[in-house]
């Protein structure tokens, strides 16, 4: 038996939660082309015979512009460290830029093995690859650089078993059915704030967050509420809508996944409010998840 945590860091929006949905072979990670999707770390546990690896799922290191997003980088920094290897994914078909090489900078000072995922591969050519490669491998010296597209699911295996020469624990840390530690009041709010990553405009998803603020369990149905936190009351008529119709298609779409994923039929309320300045009060965003971390 071996098992091993393994941390996912990057730059926003270059596919780290579509790896780790492509890897557990389960939606446990909002995707969306909106930079700054994934707000908390998501534990996504693959299991094989002899094998579980624990992969984190973190939010895309950025130049923070609120406490929320100085707490999504420290929350990101944390993880290079008590892992048995980090996986640095780079978006492929962007090229080489300077928030790759801020990263790298970060991870010179660690002792843990990083691999460069070069992910998007199906978005340029081989020579293109090649290149970009040899660039990579003059600026840091990796354990191991593997290509690959989690979107089509291409050389992902090749990723793993590659993981897997890393792995240093004998110990099984979760049951072998569990595919992820999050809650299923955490998904909830996810599922929702996805939805309205789809049907709002684009300026409207870095400006609000969702939380489930009810789920009552009967026989045959499951009662839910999330509330949709915004920061503004111009957001909240955009999200509305007119006439309550975009909450009401994001609300269709998100009922439809909870279904889904629950097993049950499912009657839920949306809920929108206005918290002036949420991202930069302290009350909220423990409220919400988001705990300082130690340097």
């Amino acid at each position: 038996m071996k098992s091993g945590f393994v941390s996912i860091i990057g730059r926003p929006n270059v596919g780290k939660s579509t790896l780790i949905n492509t890897i557990i072979q389960e939606k446990i990670a909002i995707t969306s082309k909106t930079v700054q999707t994934t707000r908390n770390i998501i534990q996504g546990i693959y299991n094989e015979p002899g094998y579980q690896i624990v992969f984190m799922d973190t939010p895309g290191i950025h130049k923070p512009k609120s406490k929320l997003g100085k707490i999504l980088n420290k929350e990101s920094y944390s993880l290079m460290k008590d892992v048995d290897a980090v996986l640095f994914v780079i978006d492929a078909s962007t090229g080489f830029g300077s928030g790759d090489k801020f990263i790298m900078e970060s991870l010179k000072t660690s002792k843990v093995p990083v691999i460069l995922v070069l992910n998007k591969i199906d978005l340029i050519t081989n020579e293109k690859l090649l290149l970009m490669i040899g660039e990579y491998k003059n600026y840091f010296n990796f354990s191991d650089i593997v290509p690959v597209s989690a979107f089509k699911n291409d050389n992902v295996n090749r990723l793993l078993d590659v993981i897997k020469t890393y792995l240093k624990d004998d110990v099984m840390y979760f049951n072998t059915d569990m595919k992820t530690s999050s809650s299923k009041y955490f998904m909830i709010s996810e599922l929702v704030r996805e939805k309205l990553f789809e049907v709002t405009i684009e300026e409207v998803p870095h400006s609000l967050t969702c939380l489930t603020s009810n789920y009552e369990e009967e026989e045959n149905l499951i009662r839910i509420g999330v509330d949709i936190i915004v920061d503004r009351d111009s957001i909240k008529k955009i999200i509305i809508g007119r006439h309550g119709e975009r909450l009401k298609i994001v609300g269709t779409l998100a009922r439809k996944e909870m279904e889904s994923m629950l097993h049950k039929k499912v009657y839920l309320e949306l809920f929108v409010k206005t918290v002036k300045n949420w991202r930069e009060k302290e009350k909220y965003l423990k409220e919400l998840g988001f705990y300082e971390f130690e340097s």
